[in-house]
């Protein structure tokens, strides 16, 4: 057996027959890990690496595992006609992928030499060289940018937006994965048309960029909190409206140029 195939890592969850984070139908594998806070998290179980134990409707379930790249892998090929017919493949998500780099590389590489197209979902908060080293087995590259201030990026997520930003150049310089821009839509934190108009600006000035994706507010991971034990910190934040979404839309697609839509 191949030596990276025996490479371990942590997950939380594999979600099959998803038709977001990538194009057609994907098998998405949520990594441990993530070095940022963000307010709104729909994964808080996702933040921390050690293996937890969260409240599930009332019952207690352990949230992380230890797998190989294998065995991952057992469960991505099980639907590859599906893949086959709508263009799909394997993307990872957490978390933040880039915290365990070398699975996450391997991971790539295996679905790549099997045939599998790979997508990642990622903040791009790591040093480049890990970036660097997965990009030879990544077709698209779904990036998250969440604001241009460093001072308001810093207080709803906990850190400061420079390396982000500098790794989003360098990554569509190189040309080497197609890149998409996710702006998360959150009320009181980016949802004006001057800081949407400002993220479609920077996507504007990238090479390579495909897409811009508007990713609206929800709550569907307020119970998460309360199995953790852990205050929702947006409990009283209401989710944008359609009608808000699509003035945001049009901003972005009228300074970007690029192809805009709403959701993932």
């Amino acid at each position: 057996m191949k030596e990276y195939l025996q490479t371990k890592g942590r997950i939380f969850d594999i979600q099959r027959y998803s038709i977001h984070d990538g194009n057609g139908i994907r098998t998405i594998v949520f990594l441990k890990g993530c070095v940022l806070r963000c307010r709104w998290c729909c994964n808080p179980e996702s933040q921390e690496y050690q293996i937890q134990t969260m409240m599930v409707k009332g019952r207690p379930k352990v949230i992380g595992e230890d797998v190989t790249v294998a065995e991952v892998m057992e469960t991505v090929e099980k639907d590859r006609n599906y893949y086959y017919r709508s263009g799909g493949g394997l993307t990872l998500s957490g978390g933040e992928s880039l915290c365990q780099p070398q699975f996450s590389r391997d991971l790539l590489r295996a679905a790549k030499e099997n045939g599998i197209s790979t997508a990642m979902e990622s903040m791009a908060c790591a040093d480049y060289s890990a970036i660097e080293e997965i990009l030879p087995y990544l077709d698209q590259y779904l990036m998250d940018i969440k604001h241009m201030d460093s001072a308001k990026h810093k207080e709803f997520t906990g850190r400061g937006n420079e390396l982000m930003l500098a790794n989003a150049r360098r990554v569509a310089a190189s040309g080497r994965t197609e890149l998409s821009i996710r702006i998360p839509v959150i009320p009181g934190f980016n949802d004006t048309e001057r800081e949407i108009a400002a993220i479609a600006g920077f996507a504007k000035e990238l090479r390579n960029v495909r897409r811009l994706h508007l990713l609206p507010y929800h709550r569907l991971g307020q119970d998460k909190y309360e199995g953790l034990n852990r205050p929702y910190l947006m409990g009283d934040v209401l989710p944008p409206t359609m009608e808000k979404m699509k003035v945001l839309l049009g901003t972005a697609q009228r300074v970007s140029g690029l192809e805009c839509r709403i959701g993932g």
